[in-house]
């Protein structure tokens, strides 16, 4: 008797470790599951609704910051309106601000890269870009007047939001923006290669309204920093360029 319990007691030990086993491998199938489901929504949002962008530069500042995560309204457009004069967007600067994509680039690198910026943890694309509209199709953008301010159509704005110490434009222009097209610029206006930089590229420095992603309306990160984008600036009250 004794030795019938000697061998019996073994065998139920051994019989507990495939259940183990597949007890485990189910748990990490469920995971897994959770995970790519978690996933799946996050990348739909982002496609379709709300996209998290990581601010790259100082572009923007002090408006946004470097590291800052903004979240993208993909519906702002969508439904009859256009970007407005204060905006600040995210588009594509392809065959405006820059050239076409490297046709020689990895494909799964540039799909792995395009998920990831998609949710705000790397680096976006370079041929993306955040600024913030300063004129749309028919405007008359000029600088300066003679107190040194951007004029649209004729009226000053008051930039309330530019890094303080910088000038409105150090780079003179004046251009008629063409229907469905924008012309955009940076809050840190010394430190943003923007519409005034591109003015003898096709498009004369205007981005089409196509090729915008969405309106940056909140900060979602740092914690410190949430809040809305600042928006429209002030046209002034009286022409006295």
């Amino acid at each position: 008797m004794e030795t019938e319990e000697q061998h019996d007691e073994p065998e139920r030990d051994r019989s507990s470790v495939p259940d183990q086993g597949r007890k485990g491998r189910s748990r990490s199938v469920r995971l897994g599951l959770s995970a790519g489901s978690v996933l799946a929504v996050l990348l739909l949002t982002s496609a379709f609704i709300v996209q998290p962008f990581l601010i790259p530069s100082s572009s923007m500042d002090p408006t946004l910051r470097v590291g800052d995560r903004v979240m993208v309204n993909k519906l702002a457009y969508r439904f009859g309106d256009g970007p407005r004069r204060g905006d600040v967007v995210v588009f594509d600067g392809t065959d405006s601000f820059s050239g076409e994509a490297d046709p020689d680039a990895n494909p799964v690198t540039t799909a792995l890269h395009k998920a990831g910026a998609s949710t705000g943890l790397v680096r976006p694309s370079e041929t993306d870009y955040v600024k913030r509209v300063v004129g749309v199709g028919g405007d008359r953008v000029r600088c300066c007047d003679r107190r040194g301010r951007i004029e649209v159509n004729g009226r000053p704005v008051d930039e309330d939001y530019l890094h303080p110490g910088n000038a409105p434009s150090a780079v003179p222009f004046d251009i008629r923006v063409p229907e469905g097209r924008l012309w955009v610029m940076g809050d840190y206006r010394s430190r943003s290669s923007d519409s005034r930089d591109h003015l003898g590229d096709p498009g004369g420095g205007t981005v089409p309204v196509e090729r915008v992603i969405g309106r940056a309306d909140w900060i979602g990160w740092p914690l410190g920093r949430v809040g809305a984008v600042p928006g429209a600036p002030a046209e002034s009250g009286g022409d006295d360029g």
